[in-house]
């Protein structure tokens, strides 16, 4: 049993539940999320479910930026492929 990452500062856990119920609970809020259209979403994931979230990725047309991993947990971001990339302005040193 683990805890499951809803939003910044929440998250759920099922104590009475197998660690596949997690999984799917984590794979189903991603889904969700995706299915919205959002141009960018971050989620923590398990290491377990990378592969699941990588296959959803490529389905739903999203493109995966993987970020900190702290041993159970990898922080995720998530970006639609029809969103432009954010450019800044760089001023030279000179």
């Amino acid at each position: 049993m683990h805890h499951i990452h809803l939003a910044e500062g929440m998250r759920l856990r099922f104590p009475a539940r197998s660690a596949d119920f997690d999984q799917g609970v984590e794979i189903g809020i991603v889904a969700a999320l995706m299915s919205q259209d959002l141009t960018e979403f971050s989620r923590r994931i398990s290491n377990e479910n990378l592969g699941q979230v990588r296959a959803l990725v490529e389905q739903f047309g999203y493109r995966l930026v993987e970020g900190q991993a702290d041993g159970e947990f990898v922080e995720l971001n998530f970006y639609s492929r029809t969103a432009r990339p954010r450019l800044r302005v760089v001023h030279s040193g000179t």
